[in-house]
């Protein structure tokens, strides 16, 4: 494994603070989407061996459910940030000038 020191940004990233508030906003509403899972489980947790859909219970629907969701979550941000830092820097993600 290589030790060395991680990359410095060459140039400021104006993004920065943008890119702190969507990350923090999306972490919020992730949480409270989990926290129903974690609800559930805790107030009711025969609720989580009911079928909802294709023969799957609510523990696995809402369990997969949570992995697709930050998955585009994921996405949304990851487009969200190229399309501030563009606008902000001036800059594509790969840092060649547009």
């Amino acid at each position: 494994m290589l030790h060395e020191p991680a990359d410095t940004p060459a140039e400021k990233d104006y993004a920065i603070a943008y890119k702190t508030r969507l990350g923090v906003q999306m972490f919020i509403a992730y949480a409270l989407f989990y926290a129903g899972f974690v609800l559930i489980n805790i107030i009711k947790p025969v609720l989580m061996e009911k079928e909802v859909i294709f023969g799957l219970n609510l523990a696995v629907v809402y369990g997969f459910g949570l992995i697709i969701l930050s998955l585009i979550m994921a996405l949304i941000y990851n487009a969200l940030c190229i399309k501030k830092e563009k606008a902000l820097n001036g800059t594509s993600a790969q840092g060649k000038v547009e």
